[in-house]
């Protein structure tokens, strides 16, 4: 089993001198990573920062802390572009940084930045050829590609990244193509248990229950074939320490308007951990055993709450 990782999802874009303070923070209380999301417009998770600006600052105030993208849009950079970005990064951070990527979902946030939103299909087409791109251009020798998406002819990426052959690759992915192409190319697998399928975020429990993770989880397997054991699994969970878990459950479905779904489905959910500080310990613990989920990513707002369960797990 891989050892547990925690990262923080950063949600808070606070002031020049509190938002360093706020990455220092993360660091001192044991979190392995800092992330941030790629988005023009507030929406579903507010103002973010520039991703590689902002972590680009963040490396330069710290020493141990990874940082990375979760994740990237592909359509908002040429790979020629973010390769060249993302190694510089890699390089001027001492190999910290973990590369996110993701074939983009929002639809109204291409409508507003006047982008042609395509179809789930050309997107994810894109995102393959992309990553092609990227690897070879984090490589030795010049970059030669010629794709449907993608020309590229002849170029060296300078500078090569730190971390060989190239830093991590997390894609983040929750339909079936998404998550054979996850187990294909990526080191780590952000998997997401909410739909992005639409265009938009869909808060559907179905793909919250234990059997449609398991599903998720065959798709990446067949898609890595004989490199699974090698992959990350990553997940962003639901965290919600109490006293009383069935009680929480109950009150968990009512927040969302959720029908029939019971509490006994939500306790069982790989993404949701809800209970005292043990219980919570206890179920990440099993269910890295049953699904090899092993990296979980914090909301920010829930950092210092969650400090003693990153403690115990990591031992940090």
């Amino acid at each position: 089993m891989k050892p547990f990782r925690f990262g923080i999802i950063n949600e808070q874009m606070k002031a020049k001198d509190e938002w360093i303070a706020h990455v220092q923070r993360a660091e001192t209380l044991g979190y392995a990573t800092f992330l941030l999301r790629d988005h023009f417009v507030p929406d579903f998770f507010g103002d973010q920062f520039a991703p590689l600006v902002a972590l680009a600052v963040a490396a330069s105030r710290t020493t141990r802390l990874r940082l990375g993208t979760l994740v990237i849009d592909n359509d908002y950079r040429h790979p020629v572009l973010l390769a060249k970005e993302a190694a510089t990064l890699d390089l001027l951070s001492g190999g910290r940084f973990e590369l996110g990527l993701g074939a983009g979902w929002l639809r109204t946030e291409y409508e507003q930045a006047g982008m042609t939103f395509d179809s789930n299909g050309v997107r994810v087409s894109r995102l393959e050829e992309a990553i092609q791109v990227i690897n070879r251009l984090f490589a030795n020798a010049p970059c030669d590609f010629e794709g449907q998406y993608y020309q590229v002819h002849g170029i060296n990426g300078f500078p090569k990244p730190a971390q060989r052959p190239r830093p991590p690759l997390l894609i983040g992915a929750g339909q079936k193509r998404m998550l054979m192409l996850a187990g294909r190319e990526a080191n780590i697998v952000g998997m997401l248990t909410t739909s992005v399928a639409s265009g938009t975020l869909s808060d559907d429990p179905t793909e919250r229950l234990a059997e449609s993770v398991a599903q998720k989880i065959a798709w990446v397997r067949e898609g890595a074939g004989s490199r699974f054991d090698q992959l990350e699994l990553s997940l962003v969970p639901s965290l919600l320490l109490c006293q009383d878990r069935y009680a929480r459950a109950e009150q968990f479905i009512a927040e969302r308007g959720w029908q029939e779904i019971t509490p006994e489905q939500v306790l069982a959910m790989p993404s949701v951990f809800i209970g005292t500080l043990d219980e919570i310990t206890a179920d990440m613990q099993a269910r890295r055993e049953q699904y090899g989920f092993s990296y979980f990513v914090i909301a920010d707002e829930q950092m210092e709450i969650a400090a003693p369960l990153v403690a115990r797990l990591t031992g940090r």
